[in-house]
């Protein structure tokens, strides 16, 4: 498998994609999240969104975002550090494209 997929309902991502995400080795996401110590949230995009999904995944005090289109391209990705109330840091990945998006 490569990048996201969509199955019967489910939503398959690759290992290396969340463990670079997180600066950990992909062998250890699948135990990660099986302790609890990498969790997610998965959002279905309305409106002018719609067609896309974003995937949430929280370690620690990190977070990743991927913003996937129907096909699992990655379309948006985003690593904040979310230590303190109130304060994030976020590094975009530059191979990422948003088509028709507006930068922010």
């Amino acid at each position: 498998m490569s990048g996201v997929e969509f199955e019967q309902g489910a939503v398959r991502i690759d290992a290396s994609i969340i463990a670079a995400g997180f600066a950990i080795e992909p062998a250890l996401v699948q135990h990660l999240m099986h302790e609890g110590q990498i969790t997610s949230l998965y959002e279905r995009g309305l409106d002018r969104d719609a067609g896309t999904f974003r995937i949430t995944f929280f370690h620690g005090r990190r977070r990743l975002r991927l913003v996937v289109d129907a096909s699992g391209n990655v379309i948006d990705r985003s690593v904040a550090n979310i230590g303190r109330r109130g304060h994030r840091a976020v590094r975009r990945e530059p191979d990422c494209e948003r088509p028709n998006r507006k930068p922010r």
